[in-house]
């Protein structure tokens, strides 16, 4: 069975609802306090052991391949000024030994059809999926690590999810859970309030099996005229091939201004930032 080492980070949208902070800036680098929304999440697929990150890009978005490359100048101009450990902090954005890798999504097609742009750096190996718009927090080795280690141990599709009540459960993919605790029959993308399958709804964490590919380039457009993930996971899951453990933490959607304010105030608060 082969260890998850590769994690796909999609960050070719818009950003539409930060207009016009994201007219030139990448939403994913919008910061929480002084660190960037897509850092926590590279962080966060470090800490569970994985050592290649994949960026699905777009148009506009270089800053986030400047974000994780070196600057020299910047470096010594910090040094210079005694700036040693700011310096520092800058040099370590990511630990020795992280491999990046950048790729383009010529059109923003769907999640489904981001994570495909990912096949070839994947390369058949099984890889967790990470969306920086989901903040999480986290004890441990953090909610990625968890699925990592799931995945390891059933060679299933492991889902992050959590329980959503009222009509907000439409905004998501939702799970349709097996009688045996943990399994998943489905996965049903934005249903009808009152058609959802469950309460429980896949946020933005995955570890996939490598055949999702061959799923998503069959795949036919969903919700929205795009291809879904969730569709895909949805045949998976048909075949009793994906999981689910429910998030020990709290999630901040950062893809809105308020959950973005939010996730900033909670940050501020847990660092004893006044």
């Amino acid at each position: 069975m082969h260890k998850i080492r590769k994690a796909v980070f999609p960050v070719a949208g818009f950003g539409t609802r930060f207009l016009p902070a994201t007219k030139s800036m990448p939403k994913e680098l919008l910061p929480i306090v002084n660190k960037p929304l897509i850092q926590y999440a590279a962080e966060e697929a470090i800490l569970a052991g994985i050592d290649t990150l994949i960026f699905v890009t777009g148009r506009n978005k270089r800053a986030v391949e400047d974000h994780f490359d070196s600057n020299q100048e910047l470096e010594a101009e910090l040094r210079l000024k005694g700036k040693i450990e700011q310096a520092e902090m800058v040099q370590n954005i990511l630990p020795a030994g992280i491999e990046c890798i950048f790729v383009r999504q010529p059109k923003q097609l769907g999640l489904g059809h981001a994570v495909l742009c990912a096949e070839r750096a994947i390369d058949n190996e099984p890889f967790a999926v990470l969306l920086a718009d989901d903040f999480l927090t986290f004890k441990g080795l953090g909610v990625t690590s968890e699925l990592v280690r799931a995945y390891e141990k059933s060679d299933k599709t492991q889902l992050s999810v959590m329980q959503i009540e009222g009509p907000d459960i439409s905004r998501y993919g939702v799970v349709k859970p097996n009688k045996v605790k943990g399994l998943v029959d489905g996965l049903v993308e934005k249903p009808e309030f009152d058609n959802a399958p469950s309460k429980l709804a896949s946020i933005g964490r995955y570890a996939l099996r490598p055949d999702i590919f061959d799923i998503l380039r069959h795949q036919t457009a969903g919700a929205g005229g795009e291809i879904q993930l969730a569709d895909a996971i949805n045949t998976q899951a048909e075949a009793g091939n994906v999981e689910y453990l429910t998030l020990n933490g709290q999630r901040f959607d950062c893809g809105s201004v308020r959950g973005y304010i939010n996730a900033i105030s909670y940050v501020a608060k847990r660092d004893g930032i006044n």
